[in-house]
């Protein structure tokens, strides 16, 4: 280290206590002073306020519970972490310390920097997800495409930030589209509750004001802004939710528990709008272009038609030519017609005269004597058997009170109420005293049916 102190006394005037420094002078040594004491350190410490430069640049600082230091990660630094950092996470920063004269600052320029044990926050935030991701909640198979055009968006997010004006914006510029606000708190105290009943509750409505899409959006913050959307009721939530789900939570570089469980995650709530609908002017474009496909295809097809039917009418023969072989057949057919007639009829006379002779009137008026005397005979016989004809020649019939005719003394003692028919009535009567002897069984001769003796109606005598 170069000494300045012999120099600066050089230039001491005679009588001033002490040699005067330039700025730029004091500067430098401090700068110097610090850069070889300091040429290698290694700092512990939890990030905070991450930034990533368009430069490619990271500033950052590293504090701890009672000092805070600023650090920078040059661009081929950065490019050779192992690692993603984030705000909360514990580092070993490795370096050198040094000076930024332009405002009397110190920072840490850091070459190499790895995880020394993750933060507070982070440390509950990995666990949590370990956890969560361990029962299935943030698999891919879980995951549901989204609606192409939703009736109905539902909107979880805060009623008063940019976010809702952004999504609105976007949704009206791409595709005009019902949206109904669920407003909750975003940070802070009970917002997890808040969030995660709103998503339920979405989620239960039923018939024509049910969403067909829902997006939770909050802006961009530190990472205890956004850490609601890390608790697991909501992360729950977004898993278990029937309707399809964007998480549009924080910038590209913020992630929450609630995007891996959501079904797409959109890095910013306008990206969220984007994804929900498709640009309304692109679908007319496409509606005209396949309308005017379809008629060119319907005009070619009905050209192609049209000079197939050419064809085919060429091909066919004439039709006089046609018809001519029939109509010649019709009109022999029509002259032959009252011949034939004339021949039939003749045929049919011939055959009566023939049997006209055998048909005598008195051969059929003997056939109908005979079978009228049959059905006389027939009729006799019906009346001998009808079960009241013996009641006028003083027999009695006996029946039961269900009109069962009993023919055994049993089945009357077993009836007891007995109804006697005779020829010029009914008398009701009860079984008393004790039956006598058997009558004699006669036996009963079984008559013979008459048959008589006919031939058939038009047999002719011999």
């Amino acid at each position: 280290m170069e000494d300045v102190t012999p120099n600066l006394l050089a230039q001491q005037k005679p009588g001033d206590n002490a040699a005067p420094f330039s700025v730029s002078e004091l500067s430098g040594a401090l700068k110097r002073t610090v850069e070889g004491a300091f040429g290698h350190v290694r700092v512990r410490g939890e990030i905070s306020g991450w930034k990533r430069h368009v430069s490619g640049h990271c500033y950052l600082s590293l504090k701890d519970e009672n000092a805070c230091m600023d650090a920078v990660l040059w661009r081929g630094s950065a490019a050779n972490l192992a690692f993603r950092p984030e705000d909360g996470a514990e580092v070993i920063a490795s370096g050198k310390l040094t000076t930024y004269p332009g405002r009397s600052k110190y920072q840490l320029v850091i070459e190499r920097m790895e995880l020394a044990g993750e933060g507070a926050l982070m440390a509950l935030l990995d666990k949590r997800r370990r956890a969560l991701a361990a029962e299935g909640l943030f698999d891919h198979a879980r995951k549901r495409a989204l609606p192409f055009l939703p009736r109905i968006i539902g909107v979880v997010t805060s009623p008063t930030g940019a976010v809702i004006r952004d999504i609105l914006h976007r949704l009206a510029d791409r595709c005009p589209t019902r949206v109904i606000v669920w407003p909750v708190p975003v940070q802070g105290e009970g917002a997890a509750t808040k969030i995660a009943a709103a998503i339920r509750g979405f989620g239960v409505i039923t018939g024509a004001d049910r969403p067909d899409l829902l997006i939770v959006a909050r802006g961009g913050g530190s990472i205890e802004d956004l850490w609601a959307f890390n608790e697991e009721e909501v992360v729950r939530a977004a898993a278990e939710s029937p309707i399809p789900l964007i998480s549009a939570v924080g910038h590209e570089t913020d992630t929450t528990l609630i995007d891996h469980a959501s079904d797409r995650r959109a890095p910013t709530p306008t990206a969220a709008a984007e994804l929900a609908v498709p640009v309304r002017a692109e679908l007319l474009t496409t509606l005209e272009e396949l309308s005017a496909r379809s008629r060119r295809c319907l005009a070619r097809g009905a050209d192609r038609a049209r000079e197939r039917l050419a064809l085919t009418v060429c091909r066919l023969p004439d039709p006089p030519a046609l018809l001519a072989a029939p109509r010649q057949r019709l009109d022999e057919i029509g002259d032959r017609l009252p011949r034939a007639l004339a021949a039939r009829a003749g045929h049919a006379r011939a055959d009566l005269a023939g049997v006209a002779p055998r048909l005598r009137p008195a051969l059929v008026t003997d056939k109908i004597d005979r079978a009228s005397e049959g059905l006389a005979a027939l009729w006799k016989m019906a009346e001998l058997v009808h079960p009241d004809r013996p009641l006028s020649r003083g027999f009695a019939r006996v029946t039961a009170s269900d009109g069962r005719t009993l023919i055994t003394a049993a089945a009357a003692r077993v009836a007891a109420a007995l109804t006697l028919h005779f020829a010029d009535g009914q008398l009701a009567a009860i079984v008393d005293g004790i039956a006598g002897p058997p009558p004699a069984k006669l036996e009963r001769k079984r008559p013979q049916p008459y048959v008589p003796i006919q031939g058939g109606l038009f047999d002719a005598e011999d």
